[in-house]
């Protein structure tokens, strides 16, 4: 081939090239060796002017048209008489690996590099060189290759800030994250799919043990740090080993509603649900499930996040323990008496049986030791009915000083024997505590063929007010026999 055509293709290659003369930097390396240099990395570290040195003994023999694009130079001696504007900074630790190639005895080394146009912007560069053939022993020429890669570096850049945001949004996250493989999830409800099934509720009911096996197919990929939080554990891979511990019980359940979701294409949930922690405690969380975009078909990356809502319900509970509490006594309130009286009219069991108390003397005792002392008797009279009343019974405080007991599936006799035995915890009561003692009136009254509940508590209701009367009576009796 001419030599003018290589002239021509050289000058209009499409990439940066460099054609050089190393053969004075060949003479140093050999007076170095002389000199007893063997590593030269470190021999050039030690002195960083000697790695300036060593680029100056580089002798610049032509450049392209592009080599003259890219440092924006308008002609080779301008770009010759400015390398020390486009050689600098950073470059110089990656010119210490080329050289230390050619000091190796590489004639091909390459390397990743930064470059400064004249106007001084950052060049990111990808450097390959060559000896060329018939230069090996002098390297009196040697074709370098500069490829432009400040773009992609920027675009790498950019993903690795992106990727470390992202990362940071899910380690730092203050819900708890998992991202979790369901393919196994998937391949299992397609080969459900080809047995003809259409009902997948009813296949669930049927093999309960379908679920369990779908639980077992979660590949966990990753979690964050709330999650240790969250479920008490020290690292990922306890966790990762214990994922049976957390996921147990009332799961269950909830994880087959998720398949039913996911049976019909809803690959966005959410729902509360019921896990535990590494000791065993119960935490109540609000969880979000969605197959992230690009892998709906396989169901590969899930994206699955827990917030903690354990607090909360704790204290819907107190709130619902207080909708139907008396905050004194820890018995069931007038609410749920109420209720609860509502439920028996409708389902029973029959016979009912309804019991009234009510507290003697109570004005007496907060007369004598204000309301706090009745406040204690009725407390004590809490005491004495939570012993006494078993489940499906329940006992309420009805008023200020008035209980009633609901005693489902109960005739009159099993009223009456229990009525003997709150005489008999009253008694034992009294002898543990001082001051006036504790004493009740008590009216009964068992359900009727046809009657309703409510005449069946204001029965009770009448019967306990002539127990109060006879006790009064003969509380007053005795007082003026006394006198």
């Amino acid at each position: 081939m001419p030599t003018d055509l290589y002239a021509e293709m050289f000058d209009l290659a499409p990439v940066s090239l460099w054609l050089e003369d190393f053969s004075a930097v060949k003479a140093q390396f050999d007076q170095w060796r002389q000199e007893g240099v063997t590593d030269l990395r470190h021999f050039l570290r030690e002195q960083p002017a000697r790695v300036a040195n060593c680029s100056r003994l580089i002798q610049v023999l032509r450049v392209n048209q592009r080599t003259l694009s890219l440092f924006g130079a308008r002609n080779q001696d301008e770009l010759v008489a400015a390398l020390d504007q486009v050689f600098r900074d950073d470059m110089f630790a990656q010119h210490i690996e080329e050289l230390g190639q050619l000091w190796d005895g590489q004639l091909r080394f390459e390397s990743d590099t930064v470059n400064y146009t004249l106007q001084g912007t950052r060049l990111d560069i990808a450097l390959k060189a060559t000896v060329l053939p018939g230069h090996e022993g002098s390297w009196a020429r040697v074709l370098l290759a500069l490829e432009d890669t400040t773009e992609r570096r920027r675009a790498e850049r950019a993903l690795r800030q992106s990727e470390r945001y992202a990362k940071g949004l899910f380690e730092h996250s203050p819900v708890s994250l998992w991202v979790e493989d369901f393919s196994g999830i998937q391949r299992l409800l397609a080969e459900v799919r080809t047995q003809g099934v259409e009902d997948f509720r009813t296949f669930l009911d049927v093999h309960p043990e379908f679920v369990v096996r779908c639980m077992q197919e979660i590949r966990v990929i990753d979690i964050n740090q709330q999650t240790l939080d969250m479920f008490r554990a020290p690292d990922k891979d306890t966790l990762l080993s214990k994922l049976e511990c957390v996921f147990r019980d009332d799961m269950r359940p909830h994880f087959a509603e998720q398949l039913l979701d996911l049976w019909h294409g809803r690959l966005f949930q959410q729902r509360e649900v019921l896990n535990y922690d590494l000791h065993g405690d119960k935490v109540h969380v609000y969880l979000q499930l969605s197959v992230l975009p690009g892998h709906e078909a396989e169901w590969d990356q899930v994206l699955v996040s827990l917030t903690d809502i354990s607090a909360r319900k704790k204290a819907e509970a107190y709130l619902e323990y207080l909708g139907q509490h008396d905050a004194l006594t820890g018995l069931r309130n007038r609410a749920f008496f109420s209720d609860e009286l509502n439920r028996l009219e409708r389902r029973g069991p029959w016979p009912i049986s309804v019991i009234v108390i009510d507290v003697n003397n109570l004005k007496l005792t907060n007369d004598e030791n204000g309301h706090a002392g009745g406040d204690a008797q009725l407390r004590r009279l809490g005491e004495v009915l939570r012993k006494a009343v078993e489940r499906p019974a329940t006992a309420s405080r009805i008023g200020g000083d008035e209980f009633a007991l609901l005693l489902p599936a109960t005739d009159a006799r099993g009223a009456e024997h229990l009525i003997d035995q709150l005489h008999e915890l009253i008694a034992v009561n009294n002898q543990f505590h001082g001051g006036i003692p504790l004493s009740v009136s008590i009216g009964r009254a068992t359900s009727q063929d046809g009657e309703r509940l409510e005449q069946l508590v204001h029965r009770a209701d009448q019967e306990m007010y002539n127990a109060k009367r006879r006790h009064y009576a003969r509380q007053d009796r005795d007082r003026r026999q006394a006198d």
